[in-house]
C-alpha cells in the first residue's frame, strides 16, 4: 500500500474496479440516458405518459443518435448510480377518456369513475 501511495499519490486510495465487466457506455452516453429520463414523454411519439424502463429503453433505441443496444438493466444501473429512485416522482395523466390499444385496433375508452376520482 505504501509503495502504491508513493507511485500514485492519493489516487492509490481509490478502490479499484470491483470485478465484473467494465462499463460499456461512456459518460456522454450515460448523460444521454439521464437527459432522456428527465424529459417528459410525449404520449403520441413515445407511447406513454410516465416513463417505465421498457418505454425509456424503446425511446433510446429508436432515437436517431440513440443507443440501439441499451438494456433495461443498464438504464436501471445508470439511474440508480445517479441517485434516482424509480417511481418516486410520478408524472400523472388526466383521467377520463383515453385511447387504448386492443386486438381490434385503437379504441376510445371512458372511465365511469372519473368524477369520483377527481374529488
Amino acid at each position: 500500500m505504501v509503495a502504491a501511495f508513493n507511485r500514485h499519490g492519493l489516487a492509490a486510495l481509490d478502490p479499484p474496479q470491483g470485478g465484473g465487466p467494465a462499463p460499456l457506455y461512456t459518460a456522454a452516453q450515460r448523460d444521454r440516458i439521464l437527459s432522456d429520463a428527465q424529459r417528459t414523454p410525449d404520449p403520441t411519439a413515445d407511447g406513454t405518459a410516465p416513463w417505465s424502463l421498457s418505454t425509456l429503453q424503446r425511446a433510446l433505441r429508436r432515437a436517431p443518435a440513440g443507443l440501439p443496444q441499451v438494456s433495461r438493466y443498464t438504464i436501471w444501473i445508470v439511474l440508480r448510480d445517479a441517485g434516482w429512485r424509480w417511481r418516486c416522482q410520478r408524472t400523472w395523466w388526466p383521467t377520463g377518456p383515453a385511447l387504448r390499444q386492443r386486438k381490434t385496433g385503437i379504441v376510445l375508452v371512458h372511465d365511469p369513475d372519473t368524477a369520483a376520482k377527481k374529488t
